[in-house]
């Protein structure tokens, strides 16, 4: 330390070179405010004045919604939607769009071809270079050259032109050829006469994206390539010729494809959903003129999906309206007020409970209108915004939803069926508070005194729900230890048919086969934690036995579906008679098994000794297992519910376990005379 203050002896240090003397510091004075600036430094010189496209080069988040490669393609989408709309108009009749392996890309029409005599405006310009080189320019506003069309605000091709390093442009207008070229939004070139031309017409227009404002981007032929279809399915009159070089194709996209599809929509929606599990068989699809607009019209195709979450894919003038808008909502409302109609025309007063989303989330669909002077939100066109929409999308579709229901009465039915499914499903996943799962490597303890297995591989396990600890106990002896779990239920579960929300939920056998199952119910419900992969009911094969599978299946049918359709849940079929004759034993599931076996297993004449079995209980576990439980001899029914018979499915179940009585009366009337007496 003493070195460091230069007070003790000091040894030799190389020398360092000298530091710079040190500045001075300013002497501290108070801050002077900062002055505002003169109202003269604020003058006309600093407006500034852009003019031509120079504010899209400037700002092209403002009319293509960025810079990225969605925006990249919304210049693609600009151009073919030009010649969709002399499509739609009926002046053109093909389509073709080529992409090159530099970024080029052509769009080209058999149209009208874009007028090229001089503005009356601009004298000095023709209408061609007026369209490419001024905002706000088409012939799309007065509803004169274009009825319906995509094009709105007149910035499309003039935004492209502003944003492509070049542009060329060839128009075919009688019998003449006429060219002119651009970069940056500028003319190159004036409009030149190329002579004439035999067997053409319409536009065509080949640019690229100019690397200043996009950079590395290119265009994607997969990409491209969906849109055309979309384009094309939009249209069913169209026929979109799609060419692309194969050397920037990195997928399964054709490098040449001719896209017609006359079933328009229809046709697109089976594409899209390619044989998914449908409620109904057939597409519910059509078009129609929108009430009191000469010229609006409206296509649509629907399906309810079984097993996975639907969409709705919505256009405007073949605009696709990602974010959706007034026409989705009209096309809501129609289904929605439809469905609840036909309910209440069928007598079904759960059909008041559904909602929207009961409706839509299942259903995949597409739904296209034409409409005049269409109100958007943006320049990117995302949502559709006209309000009039929504009445007259409703109206066009709610006469034709309710002509389809009445016309096939059973699958409106099922339908109705399964959108009621789900509003019960949403509604108990609402009031659903079952306990959360256990690890199935912890053992459960119980009050059910389930008995698992010791394997945790859910494809190989199994659990088997039995009625009383006596069955139960000849259950646990019989089982496989390793694949075969047992839970003993005490006598009749609770009828969830009929029972309220409060009942069901205070429970304790319902709570305990729920978490012995492990996937919880109602909004808790995942499969992908289910314990075992075969629930099997085991019950006595007498009537009191039928009646506890009947109970169980319906607790699997209202409260755990997903178990029934996904094939989860079986009945085991314990046999009822055991026919012995010296040292061979056979075994009868009822009486006319038993009168078959007899004849056909012993001989005629010969003394064979029935006995019956009294329940599970009562059967030796060695037999128990040889008859219903060992895998490689048991019968096992699956429990199923077949889509196509839901709502007569429904009705069984309501009729027979529902609240009202009077519908169990009227079934007992029915069938009383297909019973057969047996004794007991």
């Amino acid at each position: 330390m003493n070195d460091l203050f230069g007070t003790g002896s000091a040894k030799p240090q190389p020398k360092k070179p000298a530091k710079p003397a040190a500045v001075p510091a300013a002497p501290v004075r108070a801050a002077k405010p900062v002055a505002s600036p003169s109202p003269d430094d604020y003058s006309a010189k600093d407006i500034e004045v852009l003019e031509g496209l120079e504010p899209v080069r400037r700002r092209p988040g403002m009319y293509i919604g960025g810079t990225d490669e969605n925006a990249l393609h919304h210049l693609a989408a600009e151009i073919l939607d030009n010649a969709m709309d002399e499509a739609v108009a009926g002046h053109a009749s093909f389509i073709e769009v080529t992409l090159e392996p530099d970024n080029w890309l052509t769009v080209r029409d058999n149209g009208r071809g874009i007028p090229v005599d001089p503005h009356p405006k601009f004298k000095d310009l023709s209408a061609l270079e007026v369209i490419l080189t001024t905002l706000h320019s088409g012939g799309k506003f007065g509803g004169k050259a274009y009825e319906t069309s995509g094009g709105l605000h007149g910035v499309g091709s003039s935004v492209v032109n502003a944003l492509s390093e070049q542009m060329e442009v060839e128009v075919a207008r009688d019998r003449i050829l006429w060219k002119q070229s651009y970069a940056l939004g500028k003319p190159l070139t004036k409009l030149v006469n190329a002579g004439t031309v035999h067997n053409r017409r319409g536009t065509t227009i080949r640019f690229k994206p100019d690397t200043s404002i996009f950079g590395p981007q290119k265009f994607g032929p997969a990409r491209l390539y969906k849109l055309c279809r979309s384009k094309a399915y939009l249209f069913r009159g169209v026929e979109i010729r799609w060419s692309c070089a194969p050397s920037i194709i990195k997928d399964e996209t054709p490098a040449e494809a001719v896209l017609h599809f006359p079933g328009g929509l229809r046709d697109s929606l089976e594409a899209d959903i390619n044989g998914g599990a449908r409620v109904l068989p057939q597409i519910w699809s059509g078009e129609a003129d929108l009430p009191g607009d000469r010229t609006g019209r409206v296509e649509w195709a629907a399906v309810w999906l079984e097993n996975t979450d639907g969409f709705v894919h919505s256009y405007c003038n073949t605009v696709p309206t990602a974010q959706g808008g007034t026409h989705e909502t009209g096309y809501r409302n129609a289904l929605v007020k439809g469905l609840r109609a036909w309910g209440e025309q069928r007598g079904n007063k759960r059909a008041a409970q559904i909602t929207a989303d009961d409706v839509l989330e299942p259903m995949a669909a597409k739904l296209s209108v034409f409409i005049r002077e269409p109100q958007f939100q943006g320049q990117t066109k995302e949502k559709l915004t006209s309000p009039e929409a929504t009445r007259l999308v409703e109206t066009a579709l709610r006469d034709r939803f309710d002509h389809y229901l009445a016309g096939d009465p059973g699958s409106a039915d099922n339908l109705l069926a399964f959108v009621i499914e789900r509003a019960e499903d949403r509604i108990r996943r609402k009031e659903s508070k079952d306990t959360a799962r256990k690890s199935p490597t912890k053992r459960l303890r119980l009050p059910g005194k389930l008995t698992d297995c010791t394997r945790s591989n859910v494809a190989e396990t199994e659990i088997f729900l039995v009625e009383g600890d006596s069955a139960g106990g000849s259950a646990k002896q019989a089982r496989n230890r390793e694949t075969q779990a047992v839970l003993p239920l005490r006598g009749k579960i609770l009828n969830v048919a009929s029972a309220s929300a409060d009942k069901l939920r205070g429970n304790q056998e319902l709570k305990d086969l729920i978490e012995a199952l492990g996937c919880g119910v109602g909004d808790r419900f995942d499969r992908g934690k289910l314990r075992y992969g075969r629930v099997i009911i085991m019950t006595d094969a007498d009537v009191d036995g039928a009646h506890i599978a009947s109970l169980l299946m319906t607790f699997f049918y209202r409260e755990l579906p997903e178990l029934i359709r996904n094939g989860h849940v079986y009945l085991a079929q314990p046999p009822l008679y055991r026919l012995t004759q010296g040292a061979k034993s056979v075994y009868a599931m009822d009486d006319a098994d038993l009168e078959r076996k007899t004849k056909r297993e012993f001989k005629a004449g010969s003394k064979v000794e029935v006995s019956r079995f009294k329940g599970l209980g009562e059967m030796p576990p060695a037999q128990l297992k040889e008859t219903t439980m060992d895998p490689s001899k048991r019968t096992l029914l699956k429990v199923v519910a077949a889509p196509e018979e839901r709502a007569a499915t429904n009705t069984l179940v309501e009729s027979l376990m529902g609240r009202r009585p009077e519908l169990r009366f009227a079934f007992i009337q029915e069938h009383a005379r297909s019973v057969t007496e047996v004794d007991v």
